[in-house]
């Protein structure tokens, strides 16, 4: 639609340009209709551009050749050539331009061209759209490179985030092996212990097959959680480790290391500590401790502040530093969604967002989904940016 309103309108002007001359010009309908024919076909240009370039330049040329007098500016021909220069291999190109070279010295040596002024004044409009179709031509390959690069560029993001995905899950695994394996050799134990009781001691024996039961059922909430985020293989080589579980009430050994990277960190514990299930326990701990990571990673803080919060039947922990805002996030128990703040989504947001590259987050949010927890991330009430996670306690 551009090229053919282009095509009209340029065979309009040519077209008016000779109405003053009419009276001047032999065979004046012919100059009128060799003139539109100079800009008519440009319709087809992007399609055909060395067919166009003939088609528009054999009529400049028969118009020359004609003697006539009052030739209209060669916007069409330079058109044209602006096109094959654009969308032209080189051969074609370097072709087209001898060929043009060519036809603008015999047009000059035609009479009525003995002015060089004629020759520098032609040879400088299409040498002008020569260059800006090679300028048009090298910026459209650079924006398709730059395209390239940004497709690779996501391509490989999108590899590191499902590494990092498959890195956390096999993390949980390991956390997995941990928290459950203590509950089947409490079973073992006990299930050795009720056989060799019977049949002469059985009010213990039934002692010991009720905690074999109580602790079965742990054992299967623990899985419950923990399964449900385990989507991808475990440990290339198979293994898992069997150090003991962090406790959230083990905070010590993250805050010193915090405190000292030069950040001060300060702890507040309230309500009542309770006994929260393993995996609770554990989840509540990582968090914490990927939270402060991140603050001494990506902030910039110089304090953060960490808090414990024991509630009938939940437990509330959160992390909050002095540093950059962030991207703002709620996680419920069956779905996750991200919302961007529209004051803060084009400056603090992105900082904290690509520093991190989103990965710790990502590795939270999974925690308190496999407890069935909530969890909210963004800017602190004070600024700096905040990680609460709240957690059922059992």
């Amino acid at each position: 639609m551009q090229d053919l309103a282009l095509a009209v309108a340029l065979a309009i002007y040519n077209v008016g340009s000779l109405i003053p001359e009419t009276k001047q010009l032999r065979l004046p309908y012919v100059a009128f209709l060799l003139v539109a024919l100079q800009a008519l076909p440009l319709i087809w240009r992007r399609r055909w551009p060395v067919a166009v370039f003939f088609a528009v330049g054999i009529p400049r040329t028969i118009y020359d050749q004609l003697g006539w007098s009052f030739a209209p500016v060669p916007l069409g021909p330079a058109i044209a050539y602006y096109t094959v220069m654009d969308r032209s291999s080189t051969k074609v190109r370097v072709a087209i331009s001898a060929v043009l070279l060519f036809g603008i010295v015999r047009s000059q040596m035609l009479p009525g061209h003995s002015e060089p002024y004629d020759f520098f004044v032609a040879l400088l409009q299409l040498g002008v759209a020569g260059v800006l179709g090679v300028l048009s031509r090298t910026r459209r390959a650079y924006l398709r490179e730059v395209e390239d690069r940004a497709e690779r560029a996501e391509a490989e993001r999108a590899r590191e985030v499902a590494l990092a995905a498959a890195g956390e899950r096999a993390r949980i695994a390991r956390e997995l092996h941990d928290v459950v394996a203590h509950h089947v050799s409490l079973m073992a134990v006990q299930s050795e212990a009720a056989a060799s009781l019977l049949p002469d001691r059985p009010a213990e024996a039934i002692k010991s097959v009720e905690v074999i039961g109580r602790t079965a059922r742990e054992a299967l909430t623990e899985l419950r959680r923990l399964l449900g985020v385990l989507r991808g293989p475990a440990d290339v080589d198979g293994r898992v480790t069997t150090s003991p579980s962090p406790s959230i009430s083990e905070l010590g050994d993250v805050l010193g290391q915090v405190r000292q990277a030069g950040i001060t960190v300060n702890l507040s514990v309230q309500g009542s500590p309770s006994k929260l299930a393993p995996g609770v326990d554990l989840a509540a701990y990582r968090i914490v401790q990927e939270a402060l990571t991140n603050t001494v990673k990506h902030s910039g803080a110089g304090e953060a502040s960490v808090t414990v919060s024991y509630e009938p039947g939940y437990v509330t922990v959160s992390v909050t530093d002095t540093g950059n805002g962030a991207v703002a996030v709620s996680v419920g128990k069956t779905a996750s969604r991200a919302r961007t703040d529209a004051a803060g989504s084009a400056n603090a947001g992105s900082r904290r967002s690509a520093a991190s590259g989103g990965f710790g987050l990502a590795g939270i949010a999974e925690r308190v989904a496999s407890c069935g927890g909530s969890l909210s991330v963004g800017p602190g009430n004070t600024g700096g940016f905040s990680v609460t996670a709240r957690l059922p306690a059992s």
